[in-house]
């Protein structure tokens, strides 16, 4: 009896997230009339597959008034070829690359302080440096902040990958983390910021101390967002746009590390929503409801699933992965599963070359 209602209220919660896509994909897009200058602040270390097109996409923009700052603490980072070509190939693009110096626990949020105090404009645009954008991202991402209610907006993005776990993982983003994030507004979530785009007014940041305030926290995209919404009262913006990013993940360890450390600070950051998750694992729910001889329940529950990751994977997303391998959602659940369990204990990331324990605050220290 215990798994029929677990696989019944995971087969709603499937339900609810498939409203939710529908409502993102009818949402009043705003009219992109309003188009302040822009500092688009980009924090960079290395040189990640991809990373030029992904540059280039930015200063391509069809758009008024914008500056590319690009943060390197090191000096001899081979990211910085790249930036020196995308400067000599479009001169009328104000590029600059700036030498980072300020040291914090969280690296990027350190290189954040030194790029918003170099930035000219009064809207700023963070976002990671594997990220790809369409030709108006800057004009669509900009018109919502025409609301002063609106102090951040945001956007879900898509995954691609050359291995067959990044693609397990790039499918697990669409169809069950982007959902999350449609369904959190619903339920009256508003402290939501994705690393992919957060735009903000610089007075606005500085009304919540700056990236100073949360240079020692891992998660510094969601403690932005917390700040500018739960700290200033103003509204979080998922924006209709969606972007692209690449994962690099050479196979299931990789895999398995980089989604510990994102449930880790999910954990940390919302423990109350983190025990919740499971309620949304509809396919393992599914399995158990029809082992215990709930049969009808659990190909329901089953059903349910399949059709929230077309809502999400293919018709909200257009991911091309989720329209390829959306079959296979179930079974990336169950390691999606394991990996929310394995999310209940420890309190040590890996993130890049450094290995982090966090704090029940989210903040960091070197382990």
């Amino acid at each position: 009896m215990l798994f029929a209602l677990l696989a019944t209220l995971s087969a709603l919660y499937q339900l609810v997230a498939t409203a939710a896509c529908w409502r993102f994909l009818r949402q009043p897009r705003r009219q992109p009339n309003f188009q302040p200058p822009i500092s688009i602040l980009k924090p960079i270390r290395g040189l990640d597959p991809g990373f030029y097109d992904a540059i280039a996409s930015h200063a391509t923009q069809q758009y008024p008034v914008f500056e590319i700052l690009f943060g390197v603490a090191d000096p001899a980072d081979p990211s910085i070829p790249a930036i020196e070509r995308l400067r000599a190939e479009y001169p009328q693009v104000a590029i600059r690359l700036i030498h980072t110096t300020t040291v914090t626990p969280n690296r990027k949020a350190g290189a954040l302080i030194d790029l918003a105090r170099e930035a000219r404009y009064d809207v700023m645009l963070v976002n990671d440096s594997d990220i790809g954008v369409p030709q108006h991202y800057l004009r669509d991402v900009a018109a919502p902040l025409a609301d002063p209610a609106i102090g951040l907006v945001t956007c879900l993005y898509r995954a691609e990958a050359q291995t067959f776990a990044g693609k397990m993982e790039a499918l697990g983003i669409s169809t069950d983390f982007a959902p999350s994030t449609l369904v959190a507004p619903l339920v009256g979530v508003n402290e939501f910021g994705l690393g992919s785009t957060l735009a903000f007014r610089r007075s606005d940041l500085a009304s919540t101390g700056g990236f100073e305030a949360i240079a020692a926290y891992l998660a510094d995209d969601y403690q932005l967002a917390k700040r500018i919404t739960t700290g200033l009262g103003k509204r979080a913006w998922l924006s209709h746009v969606i972007v692209d990013t690449s994962l690099q993940a050479s196979g299931w360890g990789e895999v398995w590390r980089h989604q510990v450390r994102w449930h880790r600070t999910i954990r940390v950051s919302r423990p109350g929503g983190y025990l919740g998750l499971p309620i949304t694992f509809a396919s393992v729910w599914a399995v158990a409801a029809m082992l215990a001889g709930w049969p009808i329940i659990g190909l329901a529950a089953l059903g349910t699933r399949y059709v929230m990751v077309l809502a999400s994977g293919v018709a909200t997303l257009r991911c091309p992965i989720a329209q390829r391998y959306w079959l296979l959602a179930p079974l990336r659940d169950w390691f999606g599963a394991a990996v929310w369990l394995a999310g209940c204990f420890g309190n040590t990331v890996r993130w890049r070359d450094r290995v982090l324990r966090l704090r029940s605050d989210g903040i960091i220290t070197d382990a």
